[in-house]
């Protein structure tokens, strides 16, 4: 269902994407694609939203150089994309601020989210709390015990926190329950969608909002090194993070590289790695790479990080990786466990766990022959500290 759009809704050789929503979503999504257009020519909006990235999130992040972490791995440059040192601690913030803002311009008052982490979540909350809008974000009952502290932050910013007991309590269960709420809502409520996934324009959308990153970190690189590194280096769940980080540097002779979540096992459910096993298929009204079983059930998946316990990639992301324009890795959750050790003990930086799976492959890079990169850190571990406890022992 694409029938009266006007941006281009599928993606790469394989027409990942489009619009498999319902009846009742199809006006919203349309309207919210000629409000995002509006907005992406009207100076007074792009202004206002570079003032408060500026003033309320903090931006431009730092690129920081990680010297002693670099000279561990034998690398001859590490740089890090600081996103954990947004306001909120995640990449999040920057598509949860242009979203509300977006909304506010269309006259919405409420606003509906779905969280893994917990950080799209938190994100949302404080952008509403900001430009005075009333929040419900829907989160699986997993992710909620294992991210308490981004519960009760969310429930500080004045959001209502909605559980979510179907399934296996996790990401895609809440945006089940997001969409479905929006659908019953729609006059008043609009769905800021946290990743680059679901029907469009919401990828189209995101990845635009996200790759404020991208382009800060090219920049940086030229000034503070005078030349782009050899590989650049994300984390990917549903892939909000890797496009914001990857898509600016498509134009650039170098690698870009995506991180998917091993898991615990290479067994169907005992991972979220939609490359390696994933089929063609539609979920949460986008087609793309999705984990399913034998009978094309979506899958269960298993990951030590929230944020990329998801069995499908958003279909930007999964276009340009099979068009051969990103590379893909998966890194193990011990692996992941181990690159935040190393950054930790050599850098004095707590990443949250969804950026140590790209941690976790520099060592392979650098074995490879790899000499310089430059890493995007989605956010920051405090969210994680008790998993961080748990399976390192920290706690003793």
């Amino acid at each position: 269902m694409t029938s009266g759009f006007t941006l281009p809704s599928r993606f790469g050789r394989q027409g990942l994407g489009g619009c498999y929503a319902p009846e009742t979503l199809l006006q919203p999504l349309l309207d919210l694609e000629a409000a995002f257009v509006a907005a992406a020519s009207d100076p007074a909006f792009q202004a206002e939203l570079k003032a408060e990235l500026r003033h309320f999130v903090g931006r431009p992040t730092p690129l920081t150089p990680a010297p002693r972490l670099a000279a561990v791995l034998g690398l001859r440059s590490l740089y890090l994309k600081r996103e954990d040192l947004t306001h909120t601690g995640a990449h999040k913030i920057n598509n949860a601020l242009a979203q509300a803002l977006l909304a506010r311009r269309m006259g919405k008052t409420e606003i509906i989210a779905e969280t893994g982490a917990g950080q799209h979540g938190v994100a949302t909350a404080a952008a509403c709390a900001r430009l005075g809008l009333s929040c419900t974000v829907y989160m699986g009952v997993t992710d909620m015990a294992r991210q308490a502290p981004n519960v009760a932050r969310m429930r500080l910013f004045g959001a209502k926190v909605e559980p979510v007991e179907a399934g296996q309590g996790t990401l895609k269960e809440a945006v089940n329950e997001a969409l479905r709420a929006w659908a019953g809502n729609c006059n008043k409520a609009h769905y800021i969608l946290g990743s680059a996934l679901g029907p469009h324009p919401f990828p189209t959308l995101v990845r635009t909002f996200q790759t404020v990153i991208g382009e800060e970190a090219r920049a940086q690189a030229l000034e503070q090194c005078g030349t782009l590194p050899e590989v650049v280096l994300a984390c990917a769940g549903g892939g909000s993070n890797g496009l914001g980080l990857l898509v600016p540097f498509l134009q650039d002779p170098l690698r870009r590289i995506a991180v998917e979540a091993g898991g615990h096992g290479a067994g169907l459910g005992e991972h979220a790695a939609r490359l390696d096993g994933g089929r063609m298929g539609v979920l949460h009204g986008c087609r793309t790479l999705l984990l399913q079983d034998d009978h094309g059930h979506t899958a269960e998946t298993a990951s030590i990080s929230a944020g990329l316990d998801y069995p499908a990639l958003g279909p930007e992301l999964a276009a340009l990786i099979l068009d051969g324009h990103v590379e893909v890795r998966r890194a193990s959750d011990e692996e992941a466990l181990e690159g935040a050790r190393l950054l930790c003990e050599a850098e004095g930086i707590l990443p949250a766990l969804e950026s140590s799976h790209a941690l976790a492959v520099l060592p392979a890079l650098a074995r490879d022959g790899v000499t310089s990169v430059l890493l995007g850190l989605s956010g920051r571990g405090d969210k994680d500290l008790s998993t961080y406890q748990a399976r390192t022992g920290a706690s003793a």
